[in-house]
């Protein structure tokens, strides 16, 4: 019998792909998105398909899907500074209310739920690299908080309903995802310095450029999850490339592929913006028998030649302008 999956935050960049591997692994797709941040243009490939079925639908709200569920993907989040800067309210929303309607649903269904965490519940880190044993250091005040603090309630709901209702529950702390299909303007470090380049604005790096991230392309992160959600592991796992580099140097790469003349240009340092971001694998290497697979040149050309084929009024178009100045992960 066709398994049946429900995911949420769907039409979003990493929800869309993994509508497409659940879809091609002949899985019964509910998608559902509210579409604040997500764009149907993601997963419009797929409407026409007998085994995918889309739900305009915000999860803040009473969740229903009629008959069975086996699965459940929660991926609805505001997911870039920019955006949980300009919709902190909702951002807080969908990690608490959110978050316990899907439980909620899943207890129902009996289904097993994995939830979306994030690499932001350990916020600006004090252990390098990160391991899932690390608590964090999070401003829960700070303008970030609205997006560290809801993941981290996530977590803890998600874990509490494992333990008091015996459900069947899974954490995937993901760290940064590019990829296809990322809204160039969304504030984060790879769409924008590829957008300024493409546009033939200098690239602004915030602080001195020495802080640090490691990039995970999105099939590397879809089959991270795709293990994780047919594993045992009730325990959050980190799912992200261990290969760190500088922003700075990062920057520098992008001059490089994009064949650009522009130079660098310095911003200060936004509140709260880690120094440091590395996740420790070991654990999904043991547990799941992963790690990624695409190298970041090979990665970055295919996110690259994306972004390329984009009409000048999508190259052009400013996502919240005044938000700008803010952070980026």
């Amino acid at each position: 019998m066709t398994k049946k999956i429900l995911i949420t935050g769907a039409a979003g960049f990493l929800g869309s792909h993994l509508c497409d591997r659940f879809v091609n692994e002949e899985f019964h797709v509910i998608a559902m998105d509210n579409l604040i941040t997500g764009d149907l243009k993601n997963i419009q490939h797929l409407f026409d398909l007998p085994n995918f079925e889309f739900y305009h639908h915000d999860v803040t709200k009473f969740v229903h899907v009629p008959g069975k569920l086996d699965y459940i993907l929660h991926f609805a989040s505001p997911a870039s500074p920019i955006d949980y800067l300009k919709i902190p309210i909702q951002t807080l929303k969908v990690g608490s209310l959110g978050t316990h309607n899907l439980l909620g649903l899943a207890k129902e269904k009996k289904a097993i739920i994995l939830i979306a965490s994030t690499s932001e519940v350990y916020g600006d880190p004090l252990v390098h690299p990160q391991s899932e044993e690390y608590y964090g250091n999070v401003n829960a005040i700070g303008p970030r908080g609205v997006y560290d603090e809801a993941k981290r309630f996530q977590e803890s709901i998600t874990m509490a309903y494992h333990r008091f209702h015996g459900l069947e529950t899974r954490i995937a702390r993901i760290f940064n995802t590019y990829g296809p299909r990322m809204r160039l303007n969304d504030g984060r470090v790879i769409p924008a310095f590829i957008g300024q380049a493409l546009r033939g604005e200098d690239l602004t790096v915030f602080g001195d450029g020495l802080q640090t991230r490691s990039f995970c392309y999105v099939s590397d992160q879809v089959e991270g999850i795709y293990r994780l959600l047919f594993s045992n592991c009730v325990e959050p796992i980190n799912i992200g490339n261990p290969d760190e580099l500088t922003i700075l140097d990062f920057a520098n790469e992008i001059i490089k592929l994009t064949g650009t003349s522009q130079k660098i240009v310095f911003k200060p340092l936004p509140q709260d913006d880690p120094l440091q971001r590395q996740p420790d694998i070991a654990k999904a290497k043991k547990v799941l028998g992963w790690e990624p697979q695409v190298s970041r040149s090979d990665g970055m050309a295919a996110t690259y030649n994306y972004f390329k084929q984009l009409s000048k009024e999508e190259l052009f178009k400013s996502e919240h302008k005044d938000f700008s100045k803010h952070i980026r992960r």
